[in-house]
């Protein structure tokens, strides 16, 4: 399989901060509707990872191609708009607003300086909203104001606002922190459900949770892939267990 067939292509990414290097000539291919799940031990690289891949870091040396084109030197908003969602581990939901309202100001119109004063909620938003709504099961709640949604509903909210621009890749740091057994349950039905049209990459510690999710486990430990592949061929692995199962 050339590297023009996966959605996302990392090779030898690189990043040092003052020599330490954080990421360290790292390949990683991730398949369309596919979900990966990256787990290993604090500071393995797991966030600096996801943070080269949306542009918030930038990376020493290396190559990251999202459908085939290079993201190295593109902006963070670029990388928006081609189709890159990424959820950070604290929810940035509007508070005072209803779930509607979140999910309506994250249609990709109703973004832009000029977009959001001429922003008219049309048919195709409400139905989007509609339909967002419903895959991340707050469909009963639109006219709840966010504030008062638990935490775990705050949590699929954020993931439906990035769900409104449509990406066609998901990142997703640690989703289930802090969730009841419920919620944890309800949010891995709900990755299955958006991986159907996109490919997620979740980084999580919940070894069970990601039993339940992961189609592939890709192991980090200093900067590095350590291993890859099933959630039994990762657990099996005596590296894996030496670094971060066995602790």
């Amino acid at each position: 399989m050339s590297n023009t067939d996966f959605t996302l292509a990392v090779e030898d990414l690189t990043v040092s901060f003052d020599g330490f290097k954080a990421i360290d000539a790292l390949n990683l291919y991730i398949d369309r509707n596919e979900l990966r799940v990256i787990i290993g031990p604090n500071g393995a690289g797991k966030t600096t990872l996801l943070d080269l891949i949306c542009g918030k870091t930038r990376a020493t040396a290396g190559s990251i191609k999202f459908k085939n084109e290079e993201l190295t030197r593109m902006a963070e908003h670029k990388r928006v708009r081609l189709g890159i969602g990424r959820k950070f581990q604290t929810p940035s939901i509007y508070e005072n607003l209803s779930v509607f309202q979140n999910l309506e100001v994250s249609y990709p119109e109703g973004r832009s300086v000029f977009g959001a004063l001429a922003f008219k909620c049309t048919e195709a938003v409400r139905d989007r909203v509609q339909a967002v709504a419903a895959d991340i099961g707050l469909d009963e709640r639109l006219d709840t104001e966010a504030g008062l949604l638990s935490h775990g509903q705050k949590q699929w909210l954020e993931i439906g606002m990035l769900l409104m621009q449509e990406p066609e890749l998901l990142m997703l740091d640690e989703p289930i922190a802090g969730m009841s057994a419920r919620e944890r349950e309800l949010t891995a039905e709900l990755l299955q459900r958006i991986c159907k049209n996109r490919s997620v990459i979740v980084i999580e510690h919940d070894m069970e949770f990601v039993a339940r999710i992961a189609h592939k486990v890709t192991v980090m430990h200093q900067g590095k892939i350590l291993a890859e592949g099933s959630m039994a061929q990762v657990q099996a692995d005596p590296k894996v267990i030496d670094v971060y199962l066995g602790h």
